[in-house]
This record gives structure tokens, C-alpha cells and sequence, in this order.
């Protein structure tokens, strides 16, 4: 199911006549630091979570060694 141009010039006069002319601009510009300040956050995220899976393998890896130096002594 796709929209049409009827249904779409329908929703742009729905739209005008809510929110009026003069507020358009001002809710476009509070969606578009909204999606920034969601990109912002995904972006740290994931960061955040690279760093974490680069930790939790660095101390794998530091185990494994620890074990197989005592494999050796043992």
C-alpha cells in the first residue's frame, strides 16, 4: 500500500491547517536537531560498545596466555 498524490497533498493541508504556516519551519528545525541528537547518541554508543568488546577480548586473550604459561611451568 503506497500514497498517492491525492493522499499526500491531503496530509500537507492537514498538516497547514494544525499547525499553520509559521510552524512548519519551526517543527522541521526541532525534527532535524532531534535526528542529529539521535545520531549523536548512536554513534556513541556504538563507540562505546567497540571499545567495550575490544576490552572483554584483550582480557580473553591476557586469560588464555595466563593459562597456557601455567600449562607449561605445571
Amino acid at each position: 500500500m503506497s500514497l498517492g498524490i491525492p493522499e499526500i497533498i491531503l496530509i500537507v493541508v492537514v498538516v497547514l491547517l494544525l499547525f499553520g504556516a509559521k510552524r512548519i519551519p519551526e517543527l522541521a528545525r526541532s525534527l532535524g536537531r532531534a535526528q542529529n541528537e539521535y545520531k549523536k547518541a548512536k554513534d556513541a554508543l556504538k563507540e562505546e560498545a567497540e571499545d567495550l568488546q575490544k576490552t572483554v577480548e584483550k582480557a580473553a586473550d591476557a586469560s588464555a596466555r595466563s593459562a597456557t604459561e601455567e600449562e607449561k611451568k605445571g
